[in-house]
């Protein structure tokens, strides 16, 4: 009678008690640390973006250390060197899309008549007013989607701002990415420094490894559409090629979308058999990803189950749209081999780095 409240209940009971609150407790905490980071979305993205950069570039960066430039200097290097890229690519694409926009309105108006004629004169039979009805209810629907112009020149400011903070955090990063590191871990107490520098070396590790992965496989699939593209003589092949690389970076969701799009423009512009064979390159070339190019070139870097990366890449779509897409996997494969590493009590056996040195920070 005299005993603790806590004995009258059962162990089992009092252990899915307790496991229950601290579930509760951190998703809690996880909720509201989401909430936060979306509230400063410019900023989060511009993090988290220029930390995909930063691995992406790294060996660049090392490379132009080897030959005795400073670190600045090289940072600077590799910076310029992907913002002409990404300029030069933004400006080809401009100039090929202008050049056949003439072309595509006319092949864009004759399709829409085709649709027209087959809606009225083919199996549906439908009236001239339901098919105007239609196009009419279609426009409207579209013009409540777009922004206003308030929003559009809000969203456009917070894009550029976002941009421009990423470009000078990852000159940061690449400049003083060891002494940042080297700082951080050095808040640990002493008796776990080493593990958790260890982590962050994997975590890092696996990082770079997902973004050179993921920017070979994305290259091979652009230029295996865009041949199929381009011997067919589907417009807009560029850009295309670019949506596709892009979609890459996006698991599962990504190569689906831009593939849907190339299907659609070969369809509106070319005829029904140019949009099959295209949608049979489009198949083919996602099996060769899924069977061939993802098992062999992203090897380790990404131990997740399909499941998972579904999961991850729905909800990050949801709460970031599509930035938030793009950054779910490698986030979630970075945590899981934190959290990996965290757990063991050996070293990995591929860590060579030595201690106090992320993998892949600058040569000194």
């Amino acid at each position: 009678m005299g005993g603790r409240p806590t004995d009258v209940l059962p162990r089992p009971l009092r252990v899915a008690v307790g496991w229950s609150a601290s579930v509760l407790v951190l998703g809690l905490a996880l909720v509201l640390l989401l909430r936060l980071l979306m509230r400063i979305a410019p900023v989060t993205f511009a993090v988290v973006g220029a930390v995909l950069l930063a691995a992406l570039l790294q060996p660049l960066v090392t490379g132009l250390r080897r030959l005795r430039l400073p670190a600045a200097l090289a940072a600077l290097a590799a910076v310029a060197a992907l913002l002409g890229v990404l300029l030069g690519a933004a400006a080809l694409i401009w100039r090929r899309a202008g050049d056949q926009l003439p072309d595509l309105r006319s092949r864009l108006a004759d399709a829409v008549e085709r649709i027209r004629t087959f809606l009225v004169e083919g199996p549906l039979s439908l009236d001239t007013e339901q098919v105007d009805r239609l196009a009419d209810d279609l426009v409207s629907r579209l013009r409540e989607v777009a922004p206003s112009p308030y929003a559009g020149a809000t969203t456009a400011v917070e894009t550029v701002g976002g941009l421009l903070l990423a470009v000078a955090l990852l000159f940061l990063l690449l400049k003083d990415g060891e002494r940042m590191w080297m700082w951080l871990a050095g808040l640990f107490p002493v008796g776990v420094r080493d593990r958790v520098d260890r982590a962050g070396r994997e975590g890092w590790t696996t990082l770079t490894s997902y973004v050179r992965g993921t920017v070979l496989v994305a290259a091979i699939d652009a230029v295996g559409i865009g041949l199929a593209l381009l011997l067919l003589g589907v417009p807009l092949t560029l850009p295309l090629v670019v949506l596709t690389f892009l979609g890459a970076f996006i698991p599962i969701v990504g190569a689906t979308v831009a593939g849907a799009a190339a299907v659609l423009v070969a369809l509106v512009t070319n005829g029904v058999t140019d949009a099959l064979l295209v949608l049979a390159a489009v198949v083919a070339v996602q099996q060769v990803e899924g069977n061939l190019l993802q098992p062999f070139i992203m090897g380790r870097a990404l131990r997740l189950h399909p499941l998972v990366i579904l999961v991850a890449v729905s909800a990050a779509t949801l709460l970031g749209g599509i930035p938030g897409a793009v950054v779910a996997v490698p986030v979630v494969a970075v945590c899981y081999r934190v959290a990996s590493s965290l757990r063991s009590e050996e070293p990995a056996e591929a860590d060579d780095h030595p201690a106090g040195q992320p993998a892949g920070e600058n040569v000194q």
